[in-house]
């Protein structure tokens, strides 16, 4: 197994970012959509928000995902230790130790951006994940 200190056979991958309402859940939710059936995909945050950002809800449901019924997530120890993979999204130094293989995704936040904004931010989170897929996970 790469990384995490898990006695539990799924395999998990992380999104972390800020504030867990816009990249780590877009990602978590191209991840449920495109990645394999025997890995799990989560997301949180280290300083969580109350709410997803609205115009990422809508951008993702132009495309056929729904993210209105989530609620960003602190990021947990437990997250972090069950972790096979991680990617990290802006968080810097706010970034957390994650014992498993860490990728970092240099991606604008984006919270308080347009709309076009966040769709070509969402059309990037959704190349990137299929990339993850593809040369790191398997399918």
């Amino acid at each position: 197994m790469i990384g995490g200190v898990t006695s539990d056979p799924t395999r998990y991958v992380l999104f972390v970012c800020n504030h867990n309402a816009g990249r780590s859940q877009m990602a978590q939710a191209f991840f449920e959509r495109d990645g394999p059936e025997d890995v799990r995909a989560e997301s949180a945050g280290t300083e969580p928000a109350a709410e997803i950002w609205p115009p990422v809800v809508e951008v993702m449901r132009e495309i056929g995902l729904d993210l209105a019924g989530r609620t960003p997530k602190r990021l947990t120890v437990e997250m972090q230790q069950r972790a096979n993979w991680a990617v990290t999204m802006g968080c810097g130094d706010a970034c957390p130790y994650v014992p498993s293989t860490v990728m970092d995704w240099n991606l604008p936040d984006p919270a308080g951006k347009s709309l076009d904004e966040v769709r070509k931010v969402r059309d990037q989170i959704e190349r990137q994940v299929r990339e993850l897929i593809a040369e790191h996970i398997g399918s």
